[in-house]
């Protein structure tokens, strides 16, 4: 049963990519259509709009186009066209620098008005664009990333409110005794301070956090206000949020427990005979030489699978030993487990598919169900839908998933307060004075 003043499912959705397709009449159609469609996600009361990166060319074609665009300019453009949905641009905390990013997310917060979130990643590629021959390992980059959020959370909270001031003229005054240095010592960082844009609107932009390691799970229940999370099972769900939230606690945070975000991958159809076909449809464009190397990515990037027989399971002896890889190691670990139960390399394949993410097909009753199972369960507080933008589900997704939810009352009917933080229903933060 859920408790009777617990917050309502928070929902997000992937932002639109702003390049122009070869066939579109003008160059911009392309920002054009994401702003359209940031339209149709704010109507809907979608609470933000969610934004992956890689920084790397994805030649192999195993990461579909993530990374084709900055997410920050992308939002900052979108931001011009909507006024309540919140914004969350995905950052490597392995490849940027603190300052240079407080001060774009914190502009970020101003030029949207108070709507700006952040996913701190640690990143499993793109290491030779920063000048590293090898990725540095998952210790050093969650070493990194703690610093990165620490430096990030001090810059913010150290101006004080009324450090910058416009006039109704549009000068711009400056009380540099109300600018503060924070200087940060560490092991990847020395940073003076202050910083130099004025505090945001938010306080501190959402703090939201992605990786399922161990070293990730300790990060993000120590400082992440959202956890983003691959969970594929209800009982991989129970068992991670378990763990998650007995380490925030251990941080103190009792009372201010991070918030648990799935992507939920899905096909939805209007009957079951619709679902089947279009399941049918969804596997037999499924390149499976290319999917065993998307397999192989599954598990770390340092297997072959390129000889074994597409119906039969994995040899364990095939099977990475996770402190042993070095890339990903949270969805190394799911595949594993689906290859230890006994799954064939064709199988796998698919669940490749969904790159290890929770996956449901079916009419919009039975998509609402497992939500709802999850949500009742206390295991998830914000949910990624996909299907906004794609035109054989993007009806479904509007006309059928999230009325059944809202019929359901799970969702909230408007935005809850003027900035993303209260749209999520965070704990305020205390403003600098």
């Amino acid at each position: 049963m859920t408790h009777p003043n617990r917050r309502r499912l928070k929902t997000l959705v992937g932002a639109a990519n702003v390049i122009a397709a070869a066939n579109d009449d003008t160059p911009g159609a392309g920002i054009a259509r994401a702003i359209a469609l940031a339209k149709i996600a704010e109507k809907e009361k979608i609470t933000g709009l969610f934004t992956a990166d890689l920084l790397q060319a994805d030649t192999a074609g195993l990461a579909g186009t993530t990374g084709s665009q900055d997410p920050i300019i992308t939002l900052a453009a979108l931001s011009q066209a909507t006024s309540q949905i919140g914004l969350i641009a995905t950052v490597s905390t392995s490849w940027q620098h603190p300052y240079n990013l407080a001060r774009l997310i914190g502009t970020l917060d101003h030029v949207s008005a108070g709507r700006a979130g952040w996913n701190a990643v640690t990143s499993s590629v793109g290491e030779e664009n920063f000048g590293d021959s090898e990725l540095p390992s998952p210790p050093e980059r969650y070493a990194r990333a703690t610093e990165f959020i620490e430096v990030i959370n001090a810059l913010f909270d150290a101006n004080e409110r009324e450090a910058v001031q416009r006039s109704a003229s549009g000068a711009v005054r400056i009380d540099p005794t109300r600018l503060h240095p924070i200087n940060y010592q560490g092991e990847y960082f020395r940073v003076a301070g202050p910083l130099n844009v004025p505090p945001p609107p938010q306080h501190r932009p959402v703090q939201f956090q992605a990786g399922q390691s161990e070293a990730g799970i300790t990060l993000g229940a120590r400082y992440a206000e959202v956890i983003y999370t691959s969970q594929p099972t209800f009982t991989a769900a129970n068992t991670f949020v378990t763990e998650l939230q007995q380490r925030a606690r251990a941080f103190g945070r009792e009372n201010n427990l991070p918030l648990i975000m799935n992507s939920f991958h899905s096909i939805i159809g209007d009957s079951e005979a619709d679902v089947a076909r279009r399941l049918r449809e969804k596997y037999e464009r499924i390149d499976y030489q290319r999917g065993r190397l998307k397999v192989a990515d599954m598990l770390g990037g340092e297997i072959e699978l390129q000889d074994l027989p597409l119906d039969q399971p994995l040899p364990e002896s095939r099977l990475p030993q996770l402190a042993q890889v070095n890339r990903r190691r949270g969805r190394a670990e799911i595949f594993r487990n689906f290859a230890l139960q006994g799954l064939t390399l064709r199988e796998l394949i698919i669940k490749a598919e969904e790159t290890g993410h929770w996956f449901v097909a079916g009419v919009p009753e039975v998509l609402a169900d497992a939500i709802e199972q999850r949500y009742r369960a206390g295991l998830l507080d914000v949910i990624s839908l996909h299907g906004l933008g794609q035109a054989d589900q993007q009806d479904q997704l509007l006309n059928g998933l999230l009325p059944e939810l809202r019929k359901r009352r799970l969702l909230d009917d408007d935005y809850q307060g003027q900035d993303f933080r209260s749209s999520l229903e965070l704990a305020p933060l205390k403003a600098p004075v």
